[in-house]
């Protein structure tokens, strides 16, 4: 969990950042001014730039928490020794410490393992995720009202993270196969053929493995993401209109 932890701020602020940066620079492009409301091709194209770049953050770090999450015995040095190869049999004594054998034994490409599912879960997930705010969060809004107020921030965020998990969750179950496997054995060669041996030996139904699961997950969460995200905002909008009148 502590890895997760200590790199969910960084992960989430260049994911919004990229986000609103886009859909500004679009808007620039477009109409000529950065603040003016962006188009739903706008900001489709913002979600797919945010898609791709979280990518290279998220990856090692969902592989770090997958590795570590498989261990179903504490990290000592006797059952290290006892049966490394055996599922669930401890290998990493922590995130640093799996995040440095991984280096040494795989290199780059693997601490990258499972990127190309990820993509495909990432880009249509954030689709799924700012879209659905931007519309839900406009359609609950008092006529009149300037911006949102925060209940209605907090529901278009749950209802978006709800939303964005019910379409990530098939990809989700494929890239979480791939990362978990070369612990223990090499079972998949790639992206398509952990997709192949999942449906022939499990039927389509793994796919929505966790389903519920994540999407009941993914409302309070998200919900408590966009109202942080839109309140922190406000915030240092205000404080920079009172410093800089």
């Amino acid at each position: 969990m502590s890895f997760p932890l200590a790199s969910i701020g960084i992960y989430s602020s260049v994911v919004f950042g990229v986000f609103s940066n886009t859909q500004r620079f679009l808007s620039q492009l477009r109409h000529g001014d950065p603040a003016a409301a962006p188009s739903l091709a706008d900001m489709t194209l913002a979600s797919l730039v945010s898609g791709v770049i979280s990518v290279g953050i998220g990856t090692p770090v969902e592989l770090v928490k997958i590795r570590l999450q498989m261990q179903t015995q504490p990290y000592t040095k006797a059952n290290a020794k006892l049966n490394s190869t055996a599922p669930g049999s401890p290998v990493y004594r922590g995130p640093i410490h799996c995040l440095r054998t991984i280096l040494q034994k795989e290199g780059i490409p693997g601490i990258y393992r499972g990127n190309v599912a990820m993509l495909l879960r990432d880009v249509p997930g954030y689709c799924a995720y700012f879209i659905p705010y931007a519309m839900f969060c406009d359609w609950i809004t008092p006529h009149g009202s300037i911006a949102p107020n925060p209940f209605s921030i907090w529901v278009a965020g749950g209802v978006a993270g709800a939303v964005s998990w019910a379409v990530c969750t098939p990809m989700d179950v494929v890239k979480s196969r791939l990362q978990a496997d070369g612990v223990y054995s090499n079972q998949y060669k790639g992206t398509i053929d952990c997709m192949l041996q999942s449906y022939q030996n499990e039927g389509l139904k793994v796919f929505f493995r966790g389903l519920l699961v994540n999407t009941i997950r993914g409302f309070p969460s998200s919900a408590a993401m966009f109202l942080g995200y839109e309140l922190s905002l406000k915030a240092m909008k205000r404080c920079q209109s009172e410093t800089n009148p």
